[in-house]
């Protein structure tokens, strides 16, 4: 039976595979590797597997963007509201229940509390 295995190095990843006597690792960066989620999406739609709920196991496609601009509020009816233009999305608002928006908000002052040498090597939240 094989093994595969997948950790962190540095900003980089590995991907090792065993299968008895012989092993081999790959190191991507992380373009490298969302090429390859891409890749194996691609390939199990194409061999038409997918999860139990009938979605891919893999995203299509991963961004990472920063937004210029981000209010938090309440709505109409006394929901947490994030709103916030991401890239060249268009902008969007996320309501959160009061559970989800303590999680959100105890999350980021845990990791703003950290020093910064910490952030980069624990690889964040």
């Amino acid at each position: 039976m094989a093994g595969i295995s997948v950790t962190l190095e540095g900003d980089n990843i590995q991907l090792a595979f065993q299968k008895g006597e012989q092993s081999t690792a790959v190191v991507m960066d992380p373009h490298a590797a969302r090429s390859l989620v891409k890749a194996l999406s691609q390939l199990l739609q194409a061999i038409g597997e997918t999860t139990e709920e009938g979605g891919d196991d893999f995203p299509e496609e991963m961004v990472d963007v920063t937004s210029s601009t981000i209010d938090v509020g309440m709505d109409e009816h006394g929901t947490a509201v994030v709103a916030l233009q991401a890239g060249m999305f268009p902008p969007f608002m996320l309501r959160l229940k009061d559970d989800e928006a303590r999680h959100i908000a105890n999350s980021l002052i845990e990791i703003l509390n950290s020093p910064r040498d910490v952030r980069a090597s624990s690889g964040g939240h």
